[in-house]
This record gives structure tokens, sequence and C-alpha cells, in this order.
């Protein structure tokens, strides 16, 4: 008998500690994390740069309203946005950082509808729902927010759908609930040509891509791309609750006093996290996972890819997906993979999905590429 909602299929077990990039149950089983919490603990777990600063903001004050000055704040918007003129909108998840960018759109651009992509994921909320592109979720609770449409991902006929009377385009670099689907660069090029060439502004949703998950603070720096507005959450505070939306400053006179607001949003507890793990992930720290990614994608190649029943791999950095053939249950393969130890994620299209914690080692990471082969050899494809 539980007193909590059935709306999470949970595992018979709980994570009850953690320590680098491996977690341990209640039964004292020990796991490799390939999920970051789904891509969440960037740093891992119980990092001490991160606890130390958090440790101390708690031994000063834990929360304040927004009535009031914050230097914290200040400091993790100079260091989200490189002091570059743009302003930032702190909250407490990805979705409400949507949120708010659906809402700055609409109100800076007088305009209301906006465009989003097929298998896209934004979030659950009303605003945030209305603009994933996945039945499932959305069932039972219509009607959503109007005027939101949607096109093919990646296909130059997307292009046509980019019309003056849109708000905004909305979209992801790598589609991290849609079967981790990377966007091309030239498809991304393209997309923002035609926003700036239709006065329409350009989100991009990096909750899961950003904060070094692809070896980049963003990933849409690998394209050089200039975006109006970026989403940015979950590795943010490496566990604590925030999100964060980043507009130019041109748009910063549409959210004035009393037009947007977050009780929690802004908290210095994740204000003091976020703090360290931005000033942790600085250029040589990506510079590693670049490394660490190109030898993790040799050893996919080398080792998965080729295995019968793995029918693609997909992502960049270390956002992964292993594509299983339909006849081998992604399901059952994340649960041999935790009866050998080691968590692993699904995603859209049968997908493995693997999100390690960016401190993970060559070596590590070896490991658990090895025990995946290991698990999928056991699966006949028939």
């Amino acid at each position: 008998m539980t007193a909590l909602f059935p709306n999470y299929q949970r595992f018979n077990f709980e994570i009850v500690s953690g320590q680098s990039i491996t977690l341990t149950d209640n039964k004292q089983k020990q796991y490799l994390d390939l999920t970051s919490g789904i891509g969440v603990c960037n740093l891992g777990y119980n990092h001490s740069i991160v606890k130390t600063a958090v440790q101390k903001q708690l031994n000063l004050i834990w929360h304040t309203s927004n009535l009031y000055q914050s230097s914290l704040q200040e400091e993790v918007a100079s260091l989200l946005t490189n002091d570059n003129g743009s302003k930032v909108f702190f909250c407490n998840s990805g979705t409400e950082a949507n949120e708010a960018a659906m809402k700055l759109a609409r109100k800076a651009t007088g305009k209301s509808k906006i465009l989003a992509f097929d298998h896209s994921f934004h979030g659950r909320t009303y605003g945030a729902l209305s603009l994933t592109d996945n039945p499932g979720i959305k069932k039972g609770f219509g009607p959503l927010v109007p005027e939101i449409s949607f096109a093919e991902y990646n296909s130059p006929a997307a292009l046509k759908q980019i019309t003056t009377d849109l708000a905004a385009v909305i979209l992801e670099i790598i589609q991290g609930e849609g079967g981790l689907k990377a966007a091309d660069g030239d498809w991304l090029q393209a997309v923002q040509a035609k926003c700036h060439e239709k006065g329409v502004l350009l989100i991009i949703d990096e909750v899961q891509t950003g904060i070094g998950r692809t070896g980049k603070l963003f990933a849409y720096q690998h394209f050089n791309l200039d975006p109006d507005i970026v989403t940015s959450a979950k590795g943010l505070a490496n566990g604590l609750p925030v999100g964060a939306m980043i507009g130019k400053e041109k748009l910063a006179a549409a959210f004035g006093p009393g037009s947007h607001g977050s009780t929690f949003g802004g908290n210095p507890l994740a204000m003091a996290a976020a703090k360290a793990v931005l000033e942790t992930i600085d250029q040589a720290f990506l510079d590693d996972v670049s490394q660490k990614a190109d030898f993790c994608w040799y050893y996919l190649q080398k080792e998965i890819a080729v295995l019968p029943m793995v029918t693609g791999i997909s992502g960049r950095g270390l956002m992964i997906g292993i594509h299983l053939d339909p006849k081998i249950p992604v399901g059952k393969v994340i649960q041999q993979l935790q009866q050998a130890g080691v968590l692993t994620l699904s995603s859209r299209g049968n997908t493995l999905r693997l999100l390690p914690p960016l401190i993970i080692t060559g070596s590590e990471l070896m490991q658990g590429i090895n025990i995946i082969k290991n698990v999928l050899e056991t699966m006949t494809v028939h």
C-alpha cells in the first residue's frame, strides 16, 4: 500500500547513497550509474565542490523572496551568459523554463503562434506539454494551449512553416526523449536564417543537452547559432531543483516587474550549487568531456554497433542512444543491466539511452560498454 499517486512506474529498489559515479541501493547493491539522474548529476554524486558550496549557504540562509537583491543570482546569471548582455530568469525546472520562454516570446512579439517539432519533449505543465509532440502523455489533459503547430524535425520542408505570423520556433539540438535524434547542422542554420528573415524568435531547449553534456556548455554552440532564448535546467545545479531562461537583452522590456515570477526561483541553495557547477565546468573540463566522448564513440562503434540486435547509435558527446531491434525490448535490457550492476535509461523507438556523469573516466566508460555488450549478447534476435 502506498500513499503516492501511481504516476511513476518504479523499479523495486531504492537508491540510498551515491559517490562519484557509483550508486548504492537499500540492499547494499552497487551500480555503475550511466543515467546521471536523467541528465542531472553531471558532476556525479557527493561532488566535494558542490557539496561544500551548498553547506556553506545552508549555514547562512536557504530561502529569501525575490523582493530583495541577490548577489548569488547575479553571479550565476553572469556565468550563464558570459556577460554578453543577455538576461536570465530563474525558476525550478526545465518545464518552468520553457513556460517562461513561451510567455516571453508571445509578450515580446505580440504574436501567439509557436512552431515545435515532431517527437519533441519540452515538459509536462500545460504550456510546455502543448509544445511537446507525444500524444501518449497528452491524453486526457485537453484542451491544451492553442496555436501550437508541429513540423518534421530535421526536414527542409519544415522551413516552409516558419512564417511571419509565428512568435517563435522552439527546438532541441538532440531530442532526448525523442530517440536521441540529433539535428543536422545545416538544417539548424537554415532554421535560424528563416527565423531571422521572418522576424520569428528562435528558442533552443537545452534542458537535457546543456551544461557540458555534449562537450560545450550548450549544444547549440557546436553550430555557431545565436538563439534569442535558451532554456536550461537538469545539470545546472547537479541535483538541486533549478531552471533558467536566458534571453537576449532586446527582450528584457517584455518581462518587466509583475510580468512573471517564481516563489522558489533563484533559491540561494540552488544558486550556490549552480555557481559551483558552472565554475567547475570550465574550458579544460569541457575539453576533457570531448576527449572522453570521442573515445566512447570509437568504442561504441567497435563493440556495440556491430552487434546483430543493434540497429544504430545516435546522439552527441556523452548523450548516447543505442537503437535496438524491436524484437529486443529495451525494458528487458534495462532490467538485465540492473542485475549486472549498471543503470541505464530508455527513449523513444526502443532506444537504450546513456547519460553518464561527465566525470566518468575512460576506463569506467569501457567497463559500462563491456557490460552492455555482454548483456546484449545474451539476447537473440529471432
